[in-house]
């Protein structure tokens, strides 16, 4: 193809002789045949090299040579994973017995060693099937009852944990036993609920009371953003919400005989955990003290928004989460320091394996470290690879390999699959695998130089070595994250890597083996010291994140189209299991899900967004938005500005023309969303509204916002022509109908449809659908003649476990 323009292009150089010289540029008579020439020889160089790559021959080889090397069990845990991914986001609640008989068909012929590819893939099926049915067992296991509407209600129950934030609030996590006034009859087990007055903490165990606003956990923000009903329920959390004033602490109730082990092992952790960190907290202060505490127990609350949003945007985020840099930092100080220690001793060394001893140890300090932070996925990831290693150095085996890293995520996935689809996992496995399959490159790379003599310089050759390992290891995580970064969070830090390099350093030499220490020496009272090293180093990356934050380097990414995502971390992954040119073959997927990306073009931006309480509306014009509340719940509107990469926030202008009773409204006026019902209105208020909605229309879309009454109804047009009313008193829901394409309601009962044929969204409605988005159709138009748009719900399958609360009126019992 690129051989045929070029060839027509010189073409004009043939003229006739009479044809004047100045006619023909020079510049074209030269070039186009050098181009050609250019063209020719990159088409030649590419099909070399994708030949030379994808060769029949060479790649029959190199599959041979991965089978050799076991690379089959390394994707077990992806098609395990990828099996329970499909099921929670595609397929129908399944029968289990008939996926179990077709699971037990396929199971006998995991063994079968056949030549070819049927076998493997046959295997490769079965491992498919055994995902799906492990989420499906899951689901059926938790069985989390979810609270269906928001109430307001008097509660009662047990604490089974407690965390103060940055300002001093407490959030409990209770153990619902009673409720009323009115009494739910489908109360949840287990609810979060955050005490915003000064109180006596409650002891974990204690029993709880007070008047409560229970809410039910949020779906997505927007379609195809996190759902936080999903892991509410895989949490075991059925509500969410707050106190009203002070809580108070009533007797425990009589504990029931039998099967409370568990439960006391959990609050005695729980207790541990607490106590490490008001102890931490207590030794350094300030947000060095939470973050110490975060590092060992994980409780992240009591860290200023401000810290944990400089560290987010210099790349240090990650330090927060107890993951494997924590956990190998922790055992790594461990071992060392007990190796040591061991050979510091006469005798112990020629006599002794110190290296098994100090891994033995290792095992016992990690367990412990794995119990008092928590147990996210990434903490038990960690803990799972290392007890993996430290195992296999009991053994005399390879600690590190590719292997381990699979055994571990195949563990994770079949106790809990629903981890596959949380950002924690993959991120974390995404991180070691690149890592790994890295640290293989470089060692397997031949080295041809001898080291120093002198001292000196082989001081500066070991420093140069661990910057430009930790230079390297941020590079490599930072590559093997970008794709989850952006597909979860939608944003990246353009200078992560300044920050680590100048925090890291610190975190490894000086924050976690403070910890370590300052752990071993706390049940003896002398971890003041330590302690105090460790908030020094801590106060020095809150100050290098502070600096680098500075740089404004936080890039917005947008939302990333599901099949793009899938495709580049596919790939990505491929690049990292095979060892051989087989790798190469990943680049074909991470370039089609470049492509498919770089193609959501423009069409697909919203420009109408509801959320699934009604409550917010906003339209949306290029990166600008127009919302109908002044300050939109920074929560909802922080996501909605990631996913569509807006930059400017339009409020609403409040009408300030006398309103009922000759009271004029200023722009001072609170907030929109928090007026009540005021019932059927008067003829004198219809007439009004008549009037007031058609003519705010009229402005609003030369104002390009929303126009608004208080505690009323607000007024807009989106960029495609579209009307849209939002109300927030029932009694505008006539004159709404009347005068948009678009009425927004925010109350659960009611019409379900406008006589005009207008579209109405309730608060009732967007129970079943979620958030909605409403986007343009290109040269179309309803059949009233009215602007088509297309509407894309966020929640789409009701029969989910986690769906189905949305479906139940616990006022009505049905």
């Amino acid at each position: 193809m690129a051989l045929g323009p070029a060839t027509n292009a010189a073409k004009p150089v043939r003229l006739p002789v009479e044809t004047p010289a100045t006619a023909l540029p020079t510049i074209r008579q030269e070039a186009t045949p050098r181009a050609t020439e250019r063209s020719a020889q990159a088409v030649r160089a590419t099909k070399a090299v994708l030949s030379a790559v994808f060769d029949a021959g060479r790649l029959g080889a190199a599959w041979r040579s991965e089978r050799e090397y076991g690379a089959g069990f390394l994707f077990i845990p992806l098609f395990v994973g990828g099996g329970a991914w499909s099921w929670y986001l595609y397929a129908p609640t399944p029968y289990l017995l008939v996926i179990g008989l077709v699971t037990a068909g396929l199971a006998s012929c995991v063994t079968w060693h056949r030549p070819g590819m049927l076998p493997p893939a046959i295997r490769l099926g079965f491992f498919l099937l055994l995902g799906l049915v492990l989420a499906a067992i899951e689901s059926l296991r938790l069985s989390t009852v979810l609270l269906d509407q928001p109430v307001t209600t008097f509660i009662a129950g047990q604490v089974l944990s407690r965390e103060a934030d940055d300002r001093g609030r407490m959030r409990y996590r209770v153990a619902l036993e009673r409720t009323e006034d009115p009494v739910l009859r489908r109360p949840p087990s287990v609810v979060n609920l955050l005490a915003r007055s000064p109180h006596e903490a409650v002891a974990i165990g204690g029993t709880i009371a007070g008047r409560a606003r229970l809410s039910p956990p949020s779906g997505p923000a927007l379609p195809g953003l996190n759902d936080f009903a999903f892991d509410a329920y895989f949490a075991g959390t059925g509500a969410v919400g707050f106190f009203y004033g002070r809580p108070t602490a009533l007797p425990p109730a009589p504990a029931a005989d039998g099967g409370t082990l568990a439960i006391d092992a959990s609050k005695m952790i729980a207790g541990w955990r607490n106590a490490i960190t008001e102890r931490i907290r207590g030794q350094i202060g300030g947000d060095a003290g939470a973050i110490a505490a975060a590092l060992v127990t994980a409780e992240q609350r009591g860290i200023s928004p401000d810290t944990v949003e400089a560290l987010r945007q210099a790349g240090l985020a990650h330090v927060l989460a107890i993951s494997g840099l924590n956990m190998v930092l922790a055992a790594g100080t461990f071992l060392v320091g007990a190796r040591l220690l061991l050979a510091l001793l006469p005798g112990i060394a020629e006599r002794y394996a110190v290296k098994k001893i100090a891994a033995a140890g290792g095992l016992v300090m990690v367990t412990l470290y794995i119990l008092i932070s928590g147990g996210a996925i990434s903490a038990i990831r960690s803990w799972l690879m290392i007890v993996v290693m430290l195992t296999a150095v009991l053994f005399d085996r390879v600690a590190i390999s590719m292997r381990n890293i699979a055994l571990s995520a195949l563990i994770i996935l079949v106790v809990t699959p629903s981890a596959v689809t949380g950002p924690g996992f993959q991120m974390s496995y995404a991180a070691t695998l690149g890592l790994v399959a890295g640290y293989a490159a470089w060692r397997e790379r031949s080295i041809h130089r001898e080291r120093p003599k002198n001292p000196y310089l082989r001081l500066a050759e070991a420093a140069s070595t661990f910057f430009a390992g930790l230079l390297l290891s941020s590079l490599i995580g930072g590559a093997a994250t970008f794709i989850y970064s952006v597909g979860h969070f939608h944003r990246i830090p353009a200078y992560g890597l300044v920050g680590n390099l100048v925090a890291m350093p610190i975190i490894s030499i000086v924050v976690m083996p403070m910890a370590v220490i300052a752990m071993m020496l706390m049940p003896f009272g002398l971890d003041w010291l330590p302690l105090k090293i460790m908030g020094w180093g801590i106060e020095w990356m809150i100050a290098m994140a502070a600096w680098v934050s500075g740089w404004d380097g936080d890039i917005v990414t947008g939302r990333l189209p599901a099949p793009a995502f899938v495709l580049i971390a596919l790939g990505g992954g491929l690049i990292c299991l095979f060892r051989t040119r087989l790798a190469f073959v990943g680049l074909l997927p991470v370039a089609a899900g470049v492509a498919l990306a770089m193609a959501d073009g423009p069409m697909s931006r919203p420009q109408l967004l509801v959320s699934e309480d009604a409550k917010l509306v906003a339209l949306v014009s290029g990166d600008g938005v127009a919302t109908n509340r002044p300050r939109p719940p920074g929560f909802l509107y922080d996501q909605w500005r990631r996913a569509l990469q807006l930059s400017t926030h339009q409020p609403p202008r409040l009408l300030t023309d006398l309103d009922r009773g000759g009271q004029g409204e200023s722009a001072a006026a609170p907030e929109l969303g928090h007026g009540k019902d005021r019932g059927r209105l008067s003829e004198a208020e219809l007439a009004r509204a008549r009037a007031e909605i058609p003519a705010a229309l009229a402005d609003a879309a030369d104002e390009g916002r929303f126009l608004c009454r208080r505690a009323a109804w607000c007024a807009g047009v989106a960029q495609a022509g579209w009307r849209v009313v939002w109300i927030e008193n029932p009694g505008y829901l006539g004159v709404a109908c009347d005068s948009a394409e678009i009425v927004v309601s925010t109350h659960y009962r009611g019409l379900e449809a406008c006589r005009s044929g207008s579209r109405l969204v309730t608060a009732g409605s967007l129970r079943r659908t979620g958030a909605l988005e409403f986007s343009p159709v290109k040269d179309a138009r309803l059949a009233t003649d009215r602007p088509a748009y297309t509407v894309t719900q966020a929640v789409t399958a009701l029969d989910r476990p986690w769906n189905r609360h949305r479906l139940y009126d616990w006022r009505t019992n049905r």
